[in-house]
């Protein structure tokens, strides 16, 4: 069976990944054509269309997409799990005969997916009930000691990293056996190979003032009433949709702790500093991706390395 061509285009929030991803799909065209899939860590929940900026109806009408919206909010997507979901499309997608453009802008999704994940079995929903309500209980100093107790390698794990810890917890009352045992076993790729990949990194105030603008945009185009629908759900506040950018700062315009300029100033702010934790993580994890300062460059740069045949 042919393997599939992939392409990798990655970059920080408002970079311009989803339409540089939507060029190359409609510039490559035919039959079967390129297939989307995503690789931002909130756009595969369905509750937040709007706050995670997922493509629209007239984008899916324009190319296939893939592991958008897949996920309702009340579950948990590790790295782990989505590597394992776009594995399977990128397969699917080989059988077709298609190309597979993976876009997003989460860095540990990529690296998953290329390099591969330790083994660690992944918890069923009542032991990880169990680890939320040990560490409630606990309180987080105590929890994180039982942690080290069980497992002497997450010494190395602040207190204050409850997701990992948890993890820890959940991964020895499951198996009997400390996640750091799962860690030391060597990762096995999911993919074949990449024939293109490239990180869309445009100047920084440009990319800022993009951040500032989307910010804006999302709660005239309904944002707000997203993240109420989102909260009236009442839903476990440590799962990963609550912690979207514009859910907390929606919140506190909700109670009545913002208003409307306060909370736009806040959900811009901690948008900038999102696109700069990411452009840090690319810059350190990925630095031998090639870089584009814009869409269009990347696109160009993309289609000359998969007609050169270059990897």
């Amino acid at each position: 069976m042919k393997r599939a061509r992939t392409v990798l285009i990655a970059g920080p929030t408002a970079s311009g990944k989803s339409s540089a991803a939507l060029a190359l799909a409609e510039a490559l065209g035919g039959t079967p054509g390129a297939t989307i899939v995503n690789a931002d860590a909130m756009q595969v929940y369905r509750d937040l269309r709007i706050l995670t900026a997922r493509p629209g109806a007239e984008d899916e009408r324009a190319a296939a997409h893939r592991l958008y919206g897949v996920l309702d909010g009340a579950e948990r997507c590790s790295a782990g799990r989505w590597a394992r979901l776009a594995a399977a499309a990128i397969d699917e997608i080989s059988q077709e005969g298609g190309t597979a453009i993976v876009a997003g802008g989460t860095g540990l999704y990529f690296r998953a997916l290329e390099e591969g994940l330790s083994p660690i079995p992944e918890a069923p929903p009542e032991i990880r009930e169990k680890a939320e309500a040990r560490w409630r209980d606990l309180g987080s100093a105590a929890f994180r000691e039982e942690v080290v107790a069980q497992d002497p390698a997450m010494a190395r794990l602040p207190e204050g990293d409850a997701q990992r810890l948890k993890r820890a917890w959940e991964v020895f009352a499951a198996t009997g056996k400390p996640i750091s045992h799962f860690q030391m076993q060597a990762p096995v790729p999911l993919i074949e190979g990449v024939d293109a990949r490239i990180v869309i990194e445009p100047p920084r105030d440009v990319l800022y003032a993009r951040c500032d603008a989307r910010a804006a945009a999302m709660l005239e185009e309904g944002a707000i009433e997203e993240a109420r629908a989102l909260i009236g759900r009442g839903l476990d506040p440590a799962l990963p949709v609550m912690k979207a950018l514009g859910v907390a700062e929606i919140a506190g315009l909700l109670k009545g702790e913002l208003n409307r300029d306060e909370a736009l100033a806040l959900l811009q702010q901690n948008t900038r500093r999102y696109a700069k934790r990411q452009l840090t993580w690319f810059r350190n994890q990925a630095s031998y991706w090639p870089r584009a300062e814009t869409a269009e460059a990347a696109v160009a740069a993309i289609r000359k390395r998969l007609a050169a045949g270059a990897g």
